[in-house]
C-alpha cells in the first residue's frame, strides 16, 4: 500500500489515545503511532514528558486522504485554547510540518479558517525535530481494551511493533473507540491493493472478533 505519495505529519491535541483513533479509522492513513515531539527533552517517557507534548504521528496516502482532510479533521475536534482545563507543554495544539508544501497548506488552512470568521487557530505551528514513540501500553489504547481482538490479532501481527504500524491496527482501534463501524472497514479492505484471498481472511478475522 505504498506510494509516491505517502506523507507524515505529526499532531498534538491533548491526550494521545483518541486523536490515535480518531485519525487511525480514516482511509487513507496508514499508519499512526502515539509518541511525545515538540520539545527538547531527550528520551521523554510517558511519566517524564520534559517540555514535550503527547502527539499521534501518521503516515498517510495524498492520493486518498490530503493533508487539508486531516487538519479540517485535526481543527473539527479540540479547542486549540482550553484542552482537557490544563495549562502546560504536555497538552497543546500543535502541529508539526515536514517540509515547505506542508507549511503552505497548514497555513491556507489556517488563513481560510480566518476568513470564513472562525478566527485564526490558537495552535503552535513548527517544524518537525523528532518523535518518540510513546510506551507499548499506550499505542493503539482503545483496541487493547478487548483481549479477543489482540488475541485473534496476534496471527497477522506477532509483535507490539508489528500491531502499532499496521493499518488494519488502526481502523480496529477507531471501531473499537466507536468512530467507525465494521462494514465501513470491511468495504474499504476489498479496496486494498492485497490478494482478494488476502482481503477475505482478513474479513473474515474481524467478523469473528468479540466486542
Amino acid at each position: 500500500m505504498n506510494n509516491g505519495n505517502d506523507q507524515t505529519v505529526t499532531l498534538g491535541m491533548g491526550c494521545f489515545w483518541s486523536p490515535d483513533a480518531l485519525f487511525g479509522q480514516l482511509a487513507g492513513i496508514t499508519r499512526t503511532r502515539v509518541g511525545f515531539a515538540g520539545g527538547t527533552t531527550e528520551n521523554p517517557t510517558y511519566r517524564q514528558l520534559g517540555d514535550h507534548s503527547e502527539t499521534v504521528e501518521m503516515d498517510f496516502d495524498s492520493s486518498i486522504v490530503s493533508l487539508e482532510a486531516i487538519l479540517h479533521v485535526f481543527w473539527s475536534n479540540h479547542n486549540p485554547v482550553n484542552i482537557n482545563d490544563y495549562k502546560g507543554r504536555q497538552y497543546r495544539s500543535l502541529v508539526l510540518y515536514r517540509d515547505p508544501s506542508q507549511l503552505d497548506i497548514i497555513r491556507k488552512v489556517m488563513a481560510n479558517s480566518e476568513e470564513q470568521g472562525k478566527g485564526t487557530p490558537d495552535t503552535e505551528v513548527a517544524p518537525f525535530k523528532g518523535f518518540y514513540p510513546a510506551e507499548d501500553r499506550h499505542q493503539k489504547y482503545y483496541l487493547k481494551r478487548y483481549p479477543d481482538a489482540i488475541d485473534k490479532l496476534s496471527t497477522l501481527f506477532p509483535t507490539e511493533e508489528a500491531l502499532t504500524n499496521a493499518t488494519l491496527a488502526a481502523r480496529l482501534n477507531g471501531l473499537a473507540k466507536g468512530y467507525t463501524n465494521r462494514d465501513r472497514i470491511i468495504n474499504e479492505i476489498r479496496t486494498w491493493l492485497i490478494s482478494g484471498k488476502e482481503q477475505e481472511e482478513i474479513i473474515r478475522l474481524i467478523r469473528g472478533i468479540k466486542w
